[in-house]
């Protein structure tokens, strides 16, 4: 596996969640498969979960690692070709780049849309960079538009917590929050769920429809009860305007209607559903404490299992090298 952004990327679901259950029955048997290997892990944006997990994961698999924070340890990068760079920024990621790649084997690249340009942030400008001119295998540990990761460790979660005599009904709902927030969980989240052995639908208002690369000719259900009706499992995100139905509100918050909070009222119109959400959560906005809390949430879960979608996804890649 050369780059990892899309479930087509890892290639059939069932034997990758096999790999992962393998894993997690016993996370080190693959302890040597990495020895002398180094995973450089770039960080543009901050992170928690993806930081240590994916370290540890790295761990499990017998590698070196190393961490970049641009914005704290490194040069101020340019991103943009053809720029007069007589600003801050100090260095090019065009020459960055390849003298990354000469300390390190596998290359895991975190950075967020920056809502300035759609076009830049949906064809994943800097991400591509990573992939076009390193030479080594690269994957996303969150990118402008996916955070496919996160949604591996999702389907694994579901896996682990579903019904074992039918087909889960698996509803994502937008909520609501004070700030614009990327489109990259909820993308992902759609596109693994339409791959998965689920029945997936999502709500939102009006103006967040999700763009059709991720969902396909998948459509909102715009009125959030009627979705949540017999749910198995409730994701409850954030996005910002995707700019599909209105490309000039392109990251941009629209709504900040409460009456979208995922609370007990909501859960009590559901199959007594699990309820997910990737963290960071801004509770009693996105979803009340209540349920956060409850024997139903999945959030910790969630979070431990992003340590075996990254063992999965690392494992792989050293196995190309």
């Amino acid at each position: 596996m050369k780059q990892f952004l899309y479930p087509s990327h890892i290639g059939d679901l069932k034997t990758a969640l096999a790999e992962a259950f393998e894993i997690k029955h016993d996370r080190y048997k693959y302890e040597s498969l990495g020895h002398h290997k180094t995973a450089l892990l770039i960080f543009f944006n901050n992170s928690l979960r993806t930081r240590l997990s994916t370290q540890k994961a790295a761990l499990n698999l017998g590698m070196n690692v190393i961490v970049l924070d641009i914005n704290q340890g490194a040069w101020k990068l340019e991103t943009e070709r053809g720029v007069v760079m007589n600003g801050d920024k100090s260095e090019h990621l065009l020459e960055a780049v390849p003298v990354m790649s000469n300390y390190c084997d596998i290359i895991g690249v975190r950075t967020f849309a920056r809502f300035e340009n759609r076009t830049d942030d949906y064809t994943e400008q800097i991400l591509r960079q990573f992939i076009e001119h390193s030479g080594k295998p690269v994957f996303s540990m969150e990118s402008a538009t996916v955070h496919p990761l996160q949604a591996f460790a999702d389907l694994i979660t579901i896996e682990e917590h579903r019904a074992k005599n039918r087909r889960p009904r698996v509803v994502m709902t937008w909520a609501p929050h004070p700030k614009a927030l990327p489109q990259a969980v909820p993308n992902s989240f759609a596109q693994w769920m339409l791959a998965a052995d689920v029945d997936f639908v999502y709500t939102c208002p009006e103006g967040y429809e999700l763009d059709p690369q991720f969902v396909g000719d998948l459509k909102p259900i715009y009125n959030q009860k009627e979705a949540l009706k017999d749910a198995d499992f409730v994701y409850a995100k954030n996005w910002s305007c995707p700019g599909v139905t209105r490309p000039q509100e392109y990251g941009k918050v629209l709504s900040t209607d409460m009456s979208w909070m995922v609370d007990k009222a909501h859960m009590d119109l559901t199959n007594n559903a699990c309820f997910m959400h990737c963290l960071p959560v801004r509770r009693n906005m996105i979803v009340s404490d209540d349920v956060i809390e409850s024997p139903r949430s999945l959030v910790i879960a969630e979070a431990a299992n992003r340590e075996i979608s990254a063992t999965v996804v690392l494992k792989r890649m050293i196995e190309t090298l």
